[in-house]
């Protein structure tokens, strides 16, 4: 029997990068090099071995400093070891968003408490660069629209990690202009019954530092009153 692990382990070292994109568009497929699937397999062993229901809080795609170095998701080298215990030898990056979420973490109880309940993923699983800067797959028209079918399908196949025992319920979205894509995406395809939006780790930190403990605060808030769903 297979468990939310071994999917996901199986998923991210099958995924490939779409061959539609406009030229001046990059991927970064970090999932090819072998450090990375092995960070991968630890992570999710450690944190993911089991078939229990989880919320998914979903992103935009990974920056080129997190998901794109480590392959797991607002995940930095020096973070992955600090708050996850994973070693490994990937040179140390900087990257906001990871600071903050592992904040949220540590806040929640810690990695195992928190990867127990939710998956941290994003619409779009691969990063994307343009002119050698992260770019979201919202940033124009023409790369939104050839990585829709993408985005629908990657989203659909996590959903069926772990026999599909996720919590259809609610999800939450992360970053207000990420919202109108998510339910774009949600009132095609039905994925879950309800969204609760939250801003960006990377808006709060980058504009709002002063109010990052309202922040903190905020996000604690929302994932209690998810689970308080369940």
């Amino acid at each position: 029997m297979t468990t939310f692990a071994t999917d996901a382990i199986a998923y991210y070292n099958a995924l490939s990068a779409p061959a539609n994109l406009p030229p001046d568009i990059d991927v970064i497929n970090p999932y090819q090099k072998p450090d990375v699937q092995q960070i991968a397999n630890e992570f999710y062993t450690k944190f993911f071995s089991d078939n229990n229901p989880r919320i998914f809080v979903l992103g935009i795609n990974p920056g080129r400093f997190g998901a794109g170095v480590t392959g797991i998701s607002f995940t930095t080298p020096q973070n992955l070891r600090r708050y996850c215990g994973i070693e490994n030898d990937l040179r140390d990056t900087p990257e906001l968003s990871s600071r903050f979420i592992y904040q949220v973490v540590e806040a929640f109880g810690g990695a195992q408490e928190f990867y127990s309940r939710f998956f941290l993923t994003s619409l779009f699983p691969l990063a994307l660069t343009k002119g050698g800067k992260n770019y979201n797959f919202y940033d124009d028209r023409v790369t939104t629209e050839a990585l829709w079918p993408a985005i629908t399908h990657e989203v659909r196949t996590q959903l069926s990690f772990a026999g599909g025992s996720y919590d259809r319920r609610v999800a939450v979205c992360l970053g207000r202009k990420n919202e109108t894509y998510l339910r774009r995406l949600n009132d095609q395809q039905k994925f879950f019954d309800r969204i609760v939006t939250l801003d960006h780790p990377r808006y709060i930190l980058q504009y709002k530092t002063k109010d990052m403990p309202m922040y903190l605060e905020r996000y604690i808030t929302t994932l209690h009153d998810c689970l308080d769903e369940l």
